[in-house]
């Protein structure tokens, strides 16, 4: 059943939907697809856990062999046989062979990436929802509002529940696109595809000092506009902005060339990937002028960072396996109120206490191969929660 009530305006509207409320079978039903789910998270959980240890001590160890063999270059502008297939450490400004251009716009600049990115005006629906009890039925009251703003995606107006008066184009005229210099080097050594890819520091492109290329565009601060009127646009109407990275030559507005911290591995001339006997990869790129200390510093932190979000992501879907496959315990007593709260409760604290045991049990195996004293420390901490749960249950009393 569907219901519709008018707001007064065009760009909102309710929408009300109405089911009956699930037997016991059909809620059993849905349960036992939620278990399954929960079973697949759970596994899940172990996998990452337990690969994401093996991952976070191979890089430990592939940095502290890096750091162990990198030989610092003296100069960048000559290439030295003697440092052949070695890791090297180098700092330098960057430089290109020619400008990368946006011919559309009439637009150059030396730097090794140059990225025009195209917004449309479009509508965009919201959608804001609430369930509530009626006459033994779940009924859905669902608002829909709708406002016209700049995306750089195509908003779908097809999938939008009244698309009569919100429609949008189904393409944008003009695209966004990322340019690449094809060849990047710091001094005498040019870099890896791997190393270029790492040049991301994206900054807004200033528009101040162009013109206008066509007379249907319109620059308007820092975009170009293909709209009648900037000031209120129309759906449909475009705007261009412009983002580099890695200025790699002296400019007039922009400034000097940005500077780079490299290691990696030197064949030839160029800068190359060096596989450890670890077992990982080092291809390090980091903006500014770092010496080898603060670059290898900067690396353990981020591998430090990656790890503990990798453990709470395993933790979390550990949680809810957990949680999915003990929501029947809640299903069967969900017509008893106060039943219903405290086993819900009683869950939550299970699936806690579980999922915290599970993950430590899983990360000390993780270290048992690398470091098998902090795995057992860790494996007598997994039996902390349990040992506290256990605690908290009152004692049986005696007959």
């Amino acid at each position: 059943l569907q219901q519709f009530s008018d707001t007064g305006s065009r760009k909102e509207h309710v929408k009300i939907t109405s089911e009956s409320k699930p037997g016991f079978l059909e809620r059993l039903s849905e349960t036992s697809g939620g278990m399954l789910m929960g079973l697949v998270t759970f596994l899940l959980a172990f996998y990452l856990l337990f690969t994401n240890e093996g991952r976070a001590l191979r890089t430990a160890k592939s940095l502290d062999e890096g750091l162990s063999l990198v030989v610092p270059l003296d100069t960048i502008h000559s290439i030295s046989q003697q440092n052949e297939g070695r890791l090297v450490h180098l700092s330098g400004a960057l430089s290109t062979s020619k400008p990368l251009f946006d011919p559309s716009y009439g637009l150059s600049i030396q730097a090794v990436k140059l990225k025009r990115n195209v917004e449309m005006y479009q509508w965009v629906e919201y959608e804001d929802s609430k369930e509530y009890e009626e006459n033994g039925e779940i009924k859905k009251e669902t608002k829909y509002s709708y406002n016209t703003e700049w995306k750089s995606e195509v908003v779908n107006s097809r999938n939008f529940d009244k698309e009569i008066g919100h429609k949008n184009p189904s393409a944008m005229a003009v695209e966004s696109f990322t340019a690449v210099s094809p060849n990047v080097q710091v001094g005498s050594f040019v870099l890896s595809k791997g190393l270029v890819d790492k040049i991301d520091d994206f900054k807004r492109l200033s528009l101040a000092n162009l013109e206008d290329p066509h007379a249907d565009v319109t620059r308007g601060g820092d975009y170009f506009y293909h709209s009648e009127n900037p000031r209120r646009p129309e759906v449909g109407d475009l705007r261009v902005s412009f983002f580099y990275a890695g200025l790699s030559g002296d400019d007039p507005h922009l400034g000097s060339a940005d500077k780079v911290t490299v290691i990696a591995r030197q064949r030839g001339d160029q800068l190359v990937p060096y596989h450890t006997k670890s077992g990982d990869v080092l291809e390090i790129l980091h903006p500014g002028d770092l010496s080898v200390e603060e670059v290898f510093q900067k690396e353990h932190q981020s591998n430090t960072m990656k790890t503990w979000a990798l453990r709470g992501a395993g933790w979390l879907s550990m949680f809810v396996g957990i949680s999915l496959m003990t929501r029947i315990f809640y299903t069967l007593v969900d017509w008893f109120p106060v039943v219903r709260d405290l086993v819900n409760i009683g869950l939550k604290a299970f699936a806690f206490c579980v999922a915290t045991s599970l993950s430590l049990l899983t990360i000390s195996v993780g270290w048992l191969f690398y470091r098998p004293l902090w795995a057992l420390l860790i494996g007598l901490l997994s039996v902390v929660p349990v040992l506290v749960a256990r605690s908290r249950v009152p004692p049986k009393k005696q007959q």
